[in-house]
This record gives C-alpha cells, sequence and structure tokens, in this order.
C-alpha cells in the first residue's frame, strides 16, 4: 500500500514538472517570436512627400533614408518619386529606405554626340550640363574605335528631363582570330611559314631528346593544335636534339 501512495505522489510531481517545463517552453518561444516581430514595420509610402517629410515619416517608425538619386521630372523639386523597399514591405527597424527624388521640371537640350571621340562626347556633356551614364562598347566592321556610334537619350530629342546619357562606343574592328595549325614534324622554318600564314608569331626553340629520325624537326608547341587564337599570338616549339 505504501509502495502505491509512493507511486502515486512521485506520479503527480512529475506531471507537475512536466507541465511547469511545457509552459516555460511556451513562454521561450512566445517571447522570441515577439521579439523578432516586433522589431519590424511596415514600410510607409513617402512618394510624393518632400525628402524632408519623408525622412520625418520614416524616423517616426524608427527608419532611415538615403537619397540613391535625383533626377528631372514632372514632380516638384525635392519631391520623393520612387522608393525601395515598396509601401508596405516589412522591415527591421533601423533599416534606410532608398529613394529617388526630383529635380525639378527643368529640361536639358541633348546635345548630338553620335560620331564624336568619347572625349568630345565628355566635354560635350559638360557644355550642356549633362553627366556621363553607363557606357558599354562593341566591335564592329567599317567603325573607327573610339566613337559613339548610339546614345541614349537620342540627339533627335532636342531636350530631356533626365541629368545622364548612355553611350555605346566602337572598338574598331573585331580582332582575327584563326585555328592554331598543327606544326608537328616540320622544320623549323615550314612552321615559321605555316605560323605567318595564319596570322601568328613563332617564338622560341627549346630542344627536348628525341629519335634520331626526329632530330631537329617540331615535337612539341606551347599552343595545342586546332585551338583558337587571335592575330599576333606568340607559338613557342619544342625540336628534337
Amino acid at each position: 500500500m505504501a509502495l502505491r501512495q509512493s507511486l502515486q505522489f512521485w506520479t503527480r510531481v512529475a506531471v507537475r514538472i512536466f507541465v511547469l517545463l511545457a509552459v516555460a517552453f511556451l513562454s521561450m518561444l512566445a517571447a522570441i517570436q515577439l521579439t523578432i516581430h516586433g522589431r519590424e514595420v511596415k514600410v510607409p509610402d513617402v512618394t510624393r512627400l518632400r525628402a524632408g517629410d519623408a525622412q520625418q515619416r520614416l524616423e517616426t517608425l524608427g527608419l532611415g533614408i538615403r537619397i540613391e538619386d535625383r533626377v528631372y521630372s514632372g514632380a516638384p523639386r525635392d519631391t520623393v518619386i520612387r522608393q525601395s523597399p515598396k509601401p508596405g514591405d516589412s522591415v527591421r527597424i533601423g533599416q534606410r529606405v532608398h529613394v529617388v527624388t526630383s529635380l525639378g521640371p527643368q529640361a536639358l537640350p541633348v546635345p548630338d554626340l553620335v560620331g564624336k571621340s568619347e572625349r568630345a562626347a565628355r566635354i560635350g556633356l559638360l557644355e550642356a550640363g549633362m553627366q556621363l551614364g553607363h557606357v558599354s562598347s562593341v566591335h564592329l566592321d567599317g567603325q573607327d574605335p573610339d566613337t559613339v556610334l548610339l546614345q541614349d537619350p537620342p540627339g533627335s530629342v532636342k531636350s530631356t528631363h533626365s541629368p545622364r546619357m548612355d553611350l555605346l562606343l566602337s572598338e574598331g574592328p573585331p580582332e582575327g582570330s584563326y585555328l592554331m595549325p598543327d606544326l608537328i614534324g616540320l622544320m623549323p622554318v615550314d612552321a615559321q611559314r605555316r605560323l605567318a600564314g595564319a596570322g601568328l608569331v613563332l617564338g622560341k626553340f627549346l630542344t627536348v631528346p628525341s629519335p634520331p629520325e626526329k632530330r631537329g624537326a617540331v615535337v612539341g608547341q606551347s599552343v595545342p593544335r586546332g585551338s583558337r587564337v587571335v592575330s599576333g599570338t606568340i607559338v613557342d616549339v619544342q625540336l628534337g636534339g
């Protein structure tokens, strides 16, 4: 009888300990969840606000602001016209909202830079009060290197609200490419003649031990046969010795 009572007593104690541990674990999970989500806020819509007003609105939620760019637009000067993250997104407190503000509706004359050198294009942009944007380049036949091929915005629009202009420059005709010929077994003079015919240059000679029948002939080449190479590539060879 005493043993049964003792078992019942310890069972009740174990159940109470289990309940207390479960409650403590659930409380900890709730605290962690509250901590994680309690540090997040919804990003407000600050577009159409002045930059100063947008900053004040964000600061009331514990957020910062960073002006990433300023562009000409139809919106009043210093007005936020784009933002990231978007309105309604959940972010951590302390995060910055990146915005683009308006420089106002001023229109700039667009210079026609096609056909000019990059240096002349840069000078033309400065004279027009514009900035150089993204510059890309391409190889084209019949085009001199360092020449403006395209511009955005194009010169035909005459005026723009954007202060930047992107340019596409020519790098001149594409470099000629060749397939590396097989030089194995040729004498040096014949190897040089074959390389010259492919627009390549014979480089250094290295003599390596070889059977008598291969002495003086090419037994190895620094560029493997069939590789694609450009004009002027230097090819070193090994001669049997």
